[in-house]
């Protein structure tokens, strides 16, 4: 039987600030972090404290981050990243300011580009099921409906 190791407060505390250091957490995923090392509320609760007091742990760089990387890497739109980061308990100011990252201009040429560029990868020949599917890939990538519906009536007329 395998048995877990067991961690001190300050190699717990060691061991978040790498976590955290790596790359911007959430404040749950830490949480779930340390109570996955079996620790007791109090010393998660001291080790959060710590986190936040050190600049470990900051939801609002979290959330820009989260939202830009999201954007321009996977394409995702405001409307996915908000549900995920609303998933993730933050709050609605940290999303509104991570939001203001996207720049408008680059938000729509990225819409375009991944409309279009998808568009030529469906083999689809009725007309209809082409828009379905167009659609359908865009919304669940989170971009804006009236968005979608706009771009595939104009490249599928």
């Amino acid at each position: 039987m395998e048995s877990k190791k067991v961690y001190n407060i300050k190699e717990a505390q060691i061991k978040m600030e790498n976590y955290c250091a790596y790359q911007e957490r959430c404040h749950q995923e830490v949480t779930k972090k340390l109570r996955e090392m079996q620790l007791i509320p109090e010393v998660i609760e001291k080790i959060m404290l710590h986190l936040f007091e050190h600049n470990f742990l900051n939801e609002t760089r979290f959330a820009k981050a989260f939202a830009s990387g999201k954007f321009s890497i996977k394409k995702w739109g405001k409307r996915r990243i908000v549900n995920e980061l609303k998933r993730r308990n933050i709050s609605t100011y940290n999303i509104n300011q991570a939001l203001l990252e996207i720049e408008d201009k680059g938000y729509y040429a990225a819409f375009d580009a991944l409309a279009e560029k998808r568009l030529c990868q469906i083999k689809e020949t009725n007309k209809f099921k082409k828009r379905k599917k167009l659609a359908d890939y865009l919304l669940y990538r989170g971009w804006e409906s009236e968005m979608v519906y706009d771009k595939v009536s104009k490249l599928i007329p």
